[in-house]
């Protein structure tokens, strides 16, 4: 009895290991459980997540060596980096019948033309939450960059303000404000950036990717720089918790950063079969909603539209109307002098 037993187990433990799974290397917060959870009933399979909260901080992770990943998901810039980089594999489009969901505006975009290594899934705006509540009862404005930057306003919400812990959002904000493009190669500009940043520094609580999240919808900071659809996630929070405070988020009137980020293949990873069939099941209009419904982010995929829900779709600061889309820009990949100027200045802001 004890070796059939063993043998069983051994049998089963085979079994396990055989199951199909795909190693998804992802943005926190960004597919939900149960979309998931239908994809490995649909496929009979599993998915592994492993998470980061900056593009910069992926990119170094598979520069030092990190491999086996199936499926990333970088944004635009990014995928430039990973492009030149040569680490990606084409997508094989007889395996994306879903493919012709995507919405004709994002089917040739800027960092992979023709869409031969990229699928968008999804959109973000880089704004401004915060407490509603609180900043009405101090009278603060909520729609310029100056809430973070401007010494008169944070002086009145000091130790209750988080920035993201990212040189390209954080500078591409103060280069916002000053009334510079994010895409600006003039280091004079980013210098600029710069001194701003380290004027605010000493009234912001911390740096934050991810904690911000729940930080804002427990009332323990009042305002965050941050990405949409984590605003998004704290205003639901807050609400379900019945907070005695509403959480808000806008786009600042100085304009922002839009991010478009995509499924790519990458290079080391095992299973791109499985890869294909997962952004094609992402594709399908039910599917594709799941990301702005549940997520709060935007949605590049036509037939996902009907089944949106009208609050998430009505939102400005999650789908953009086309007066705010001329306010916002997309980061682009620097060479490699510009990169690294911009590294000493981060350097900079960080220890000082």
């Amino acid at each position: 009895m004890r070796r059939l037993l063993a043998l069983l187990l051994l049998t089963l433990a085979g079994l396990a290991e055989a199951e199909p799974t795909l190693y998804l290397y992802n943005w926190n917060n960004y597919i939900s459980d149960e979309t998931l959870a239908r994809f490995e009933a649909h496929c009979h399979c599993r998915v592994k997540q492993d998470y980061y909260s900056d593009n910069e901080e992926m990119l170094a992770k598979l520069e030092a060596g990190a491999a086996g990943y199936d499926l990333i998901v970088p944004t635009g810039n990014a995928v430039e980096s990973l492009l030149r980089r040569h680490a990606l594999r084409p997508l094989d489009k007889t395996k994306l019948p879903h493919l012709a969901n995507l919405k004709p505006e994002f089917t040739d975009l800027w960092f992979d033309r023709g869409n031969r290594f990229a699928v968008p899934y999804a959109t973000s705006v880089t704004l401004l939450g915060y407490n509603a509540t609180r900043l009405a009862e101090l009278g603060l404005p909520t729609d310029s960059w100056a809430l973070i930057f401007e010494p008169a306003y944070l002086a009145k919400i000091k130790g209750r303000v988080t920035v993201l812990n990212s040189q390209r959002e954080l500078m591409a904000a103060a280069m916002r404000y000053l009334g510079h493009s994010v895409q600006d190669t003039d280091p004079a500009k980013w210098d600029a950036a710069k001194r701003l940043i380290l004027r605010a520094k000493p009234y912001w609580a911390t740096f934050s990717n991810s904690t911000y999240i729940k930080d804002l919808a427990i009332g323990n900071i009042w305002v965050a720089h941050g990405y949409s659809n984590d605003m998004f996630r704290a205003q639901q929070d807050a609400a379900a918790a019945r907070r005695p405070f509403a959480i808000g988020f806008t786009t600042p009137k100085e304009g922002a950063v839009l991010a478009v980020d995509s499924f790519v293949i990458h290079q080391s990873g095992r299973n791109p079969e499985l890869a294909h069939a997962f952004i094609d099941f992402m594709l399908d209009g039910r599917n594709a909603a799941d990301v702005s419904n549940l997520i709060g982010a935007g949605n590049p995929n036509a037939a996902a539209t009907p089944f949106l829900d009208a609050a998430v779709a009505g939102n400005p600061a999650i789908f953009p109307g086309a007066q705010e889309m001329k306010r916002l820009e997309m980061l682009r990949d620097f060479d490699a002098t510009l990169r690294r100027t911009l590294s000493r200045m981060w350097t900079e802001i960080k220890v000082r």
